[in-house]
């Protein structure tokens, strides 16, 4: 599902909202949540999930053309850990 695709199913259940409305609270939302996770902070949204990051440390890589030794710096990573419910769903409908 696409940002564009969420806010049209939106719109369709919520007539008495305009679709720029929900345009808006949708990149409100998402916005909010990406400036969260760039301060470093951790999102839980129960039954959903949990957003947090993950530091890596910096390594030694190879480019896999040449095999030469590449330095990557360290980064932190955003990883997302399902929540229960949200398991429980997709493992039902996938058996």
């Amino acid at each position: 599902m696409t940002k564009s695709e969420l806010i049209a199913f939106l719109a369709d259940r919520h007539n008495t909202l305009s679709r720029q409305d929900l345009d808006d609270a949708v990149k409100l939302m998402l916005q909010h949540m990406t400036d969260t996770l760039a301060a470093g902070h951790r999102i839980e949204i129960r039954g959903f999930g949990s957003f947090s990051l993950h530091a890596r440390p910096a390594r030694i890589g190879r480019n896999p053309r040449t095999g030469e030794p590449v330095a990557l710096p360290a980064r932190r990573a955003t990883y997302v850990r399902p929540g229960k419910e949200l398991r429980e769903r997709v493992n039902a409908q996938a058996a």
